[in-house]
């Protein structure tokens, strides 16, 4: 079996990009290859390893007509994935990707990773011809799929529900990581991601203000570099606008900036050393969260605004969620955790148990199994 996935790609920092070499990883015990249409920014020229197979420029129009007629030529080839982002696509809301689509003469699947409640009118009809067209959906979260049949017109017998995949974490001692990083005797709050305004850092940040009033302690990690398109249009003028919050409150002790695209080992050791993870987004329509899912996998205590995703993997006791980014709020739930170790405790065993199941070996085995079910329906019609 072969199956092409259209996506970004690392080296390039994205998170679909992350997403999509974590499912080839998966997939790599099975018999079958995976390969990678990458999308590039136009800007930027990537050393991509050897499964790259095709790289298109993002704002190239013509490029995802020969990406798709490079799909069609190949015989071995039986299955397309198409993740699906609004902003990792040319066009206006990435309708670029429909050029593709309409050219590919492939089954493919189409992975939606940004599903939205009240998209406009061009995103309503990008998303729906997509799924019109597509030989499966998948989405992550139950209420995803809802709003695919209601909102898009997709087939509800095409969509199958797969969550956020996250990576196997070593289990690592939080004492001797604090010690590493000069933090003992510290409360560790992190929050991890490419930086920009969706993030509500700035929240997090006045939430911090507060809780090191009580407990001076607390240290605040926020880890990961400006998001590229962010970088393109405004360089660091959102990081700095932080930094500077950070001053004009005094927090300069309790606020700490990793300006780094972590590799998932780094990325292991601060998620070990945490204690409490702030999710403080403030659009409450946010569909999936990779990086809350990397929390859960972790088993991480979380305190989170109850956006979409958030509400439904941190519902049943799983997590905290504040009904607004409001920073008093956040901290007010941060300090609860903080002051009350059983609590800690209850949360974080809550999340390691529905984290053991996001693992992305079990995940790639339900890509898996999708990929068998359509080709057996494809060879069926065809």
């Amino acid at each position: 079996m072969v199956i092409l996935n259209l996506s970004t790609y690392l080296p390039q920092e994205c998170g679909i990009a992350t997403f999509s070499a974590d499912l080839r990883k998966s997939l790599l015990p099975q018999k079958l290859k995976f390969e990678i249409l990458a999308i590039s920014d136009k800007e930027n020229s990537y050393a991509y390893p050897k499964e790259v197979v095709f790289s298109l420029h993002k704002t190239d129009r013509t490029d995802y007509v020969r990406a798709a007629k490079f799909a069609n030529m190949r015989s071995d080839v039986d299955l397309v994935m198409i993740q699906h982002e609004y902003g990792i696509f040319g066009g206006q809301d990435g309708d670029y990707v429909l050029d593709f689509a309409q050219q590919l003469s492939k089954p493919f699947i189409v992975i939606t990773h940004s599903v939205l409640p009240n998209p406009s009118k061009q995103q309503r009809h990008i998303l729906h011809m997509l799924c019109q067209h597509a030989a499966g959906i998948v989405c992550m979260t139950e209420s995803s799929a809802s709003l695919l049949e209601s909102l898009y017109s997709a087939n509800t017998e095409s969509i199958t529900v797969i969550p956020h995949g996250v990576p196997i974490f070593k289990k690592l001692s939080q004492s001797e990581l604090k010690r590493k990083y000069d933090c003992e005797g510290r409360q560790i709050i992190t929050t991890f991601g490419l930086i920009g305004p969706g993030k509500g850092l700035d929240a997090g940040i006045k939430a911090i203000a507060e809780v090191s009033a009580s407990h001076p302690s607390a240290l605040y990690l926020i880890l990961g570099k400006t998001h590229p398109n962010l970088i393109a249009s405004e360089g660091e003028t959102y990081r700095d606008m932080l930094k500077e919050l950070t001053r004009s409150l005094g927090l300069e002790n309790n606020v700490k900036f990793v300006n780094k695209f972590l590799t998932d080992d780094e990325l292991g050791e601060y998620l070990n050393m945490t204690d409490i993870y702030l999710s403080p987004y403030p659009n409450r329509d946010q569909a999936v969260s990779g990086t809350m899912a990397f929390a859960l996998g972790c088993g991480l205590a979380v305190v989170s605004t109850d956006y979409a995703f958030a509400k439904e993997v941190l519902g049943n006791g799983r997590g905290l969620l504040a009904k607004t980014n409001d920073p008093h709020e956040l901290a007010v739930l941060i300090n609860r955790i903080i002051e009350d170790k059983n609590l800690q405790n209850i949360l974080r065993n809550k999340a390691s148990t529905l984290g053991k199941t996001l693992a992305w070996p079990a995940t790639g085995q339900k890509y898996l199994f999708l990929f068998d079910k359509i080709l057996k329906a494809y060879k069926t019609i065809s």
